[in-house]
């Protein structure tokens, strides 16, 4: 029987997601959601997430332009957003809900007890800002 590899590691490094249209994608990401590109080229933006970058890749001709998100399919279901305080994750919520973003508003995972909302964007890939 083989050891387990055991690898050690600070955390994740970078999350890439493959969109369909980069512009409604930049749209979403930085003037929406309000990150801050630290890369912007016509078909690749990178921006922060905390300590996470995060990429978003224009579609390269191999996706469809009717393509969307399954989370029930394999492969990613979605990305939680760490949230340290109630105050900021009810000001999310409201601030989805004002620029027509669609969302949970607040919930409780009974699993966790942690309260989160959860959005997706313009691809519906899901997304969740989460109560740490």
């Amino acid at each position: 029987m083989n050891m387990p590899i055991d690898i050690a590691t600070s955390g994740v490094h970078h999350i890439a997601i493959r969109v369909t249209d980069m512009a409604r994608s930049r749209d979403f990401y930085l003037r929406k959601l309000g990150f801050k590109a630290v890369l912007d080229m016509p078909e690749l933006m990178i921006f922060f997430a905390g300590t996470t970058a995060i990429a978003i890749k224009g579609p390269e001709g191999k996706v469809s332009a009717s393509d969307q998100f399954n989370p029930f399919r394999v492969g990613l279901d979605h990305i939680a957003l760490g949230c340290d305080e109630r105050a900021e994750l009810e000001r999310v919520a409201a601030a989805l809900n004002a620029h027509g973003i669609e969302n949970t508003g607040i919930k409780l995972d009974e699993t966790l007890q942690k309260d989160y909302v959860a959005f997706k964007d313009p691809d519906r890939i899901s997304w969740e800002f989460y109560s740490v």
